[in-house]
């Protein structure tokens, strides 16, 4: 079967490829060489479980992620779904932004975000750690009606998930969110607050104890900021 390969990262690549006649997005763990072989083996098959694991879960919950078609921890790979029409959130919202001037984004934005804050609350609730909420790990697919909120969002890229009901692991899930939006989306600083405001609603009866322990990680990583 031949490969395109789409982007390549830390953890792996990513390629275009097929499975039974199906165009796929299909992810390699690659060998990495500087690890004792065996160990390297026994990390990649844990992570293609977990990554597997996950993304049932959430599908079981109504999350959208990709189908999952084949996995082969020999093989280092996993075949899933491909979306071929969809863009990630980071660049729907700089189009958002670039296509409407000053406040009229401001809607448009608050509903994506919404929708966001409510499916990691749900995810949360259900105790799946995504481990990298990036606005780069969110696809945005839109339907052939474009009205807002009319779109799928569909949660990519698990690679660093576990199931785990630690609310240390849940508030820092939140902190790195927080931490990618300030960092690519400075000019909307707004979009945190509504994604934690919406998931509030969904993250489950731990929604008290769970957010101080978000604001305790907060508070490490600000101290981290400044001591350098």
């Amino acid at each position: 079967m031949s490969l395109t390969i789409l982007k390549q990262g830390a953890e792996g690549r990513l390629y275009l490829g097929e499975y039974r006649g199906q165009a796929c997005l299909v992810k390699e763990r690659f060998v990495k060489k500087y690890r004792h072989p065996e160990l390297d083996a026994q990390i990649s098959k844990h992570r293609i479980k977990a990554e597997v694991k996950a993304i049932g879960r959430c599908e079981s919950v109504g999350i959208k992620t990709p189908k999952i078609f084949h996995a082969d921890v020999n093989e280092r790979k996993i075949y899933m779904e491909y979306f071929s029409k969809a863009i990630t959130a980071k660049e729907y919202i700089k189009h958002t932004v670039l296509k409407h001037n000053g406040e009229s984004a401001r809607p448009i934005l608050d509903a994506l975000c919404e929708r966001i804050g409510s499916i990691v609350g749900k995810m949360h609730a259900n105790n799946v750690i995504h481990g990298d909420l990036t606005t780069s790990n969110i696809l945005i697919n839109q339907q052939e009606d474009q009205s807002i909120g009319n779109e799928d969002i569909i949660f990519v890229d698990f690679g660093l998930s576990h199931y785990n009901q630690s609310l240390e692991d849940k508030g820092v899930d939140l902190y790195v969110l927080e931490r990618a939006l300030l960092s690519t989306h400075s000019e909307q600083p707004y979009l945190f607050d509504v994604i934690l405001t919406a998931y509030r609603k969904e993250c489950g009866k731990d929604e008290q104890n769970l957010l101080s322990k978000f604001e305790e990680v907060r508070a490490r990583g600000r101290k981290r900021t400044m001591i350098g």
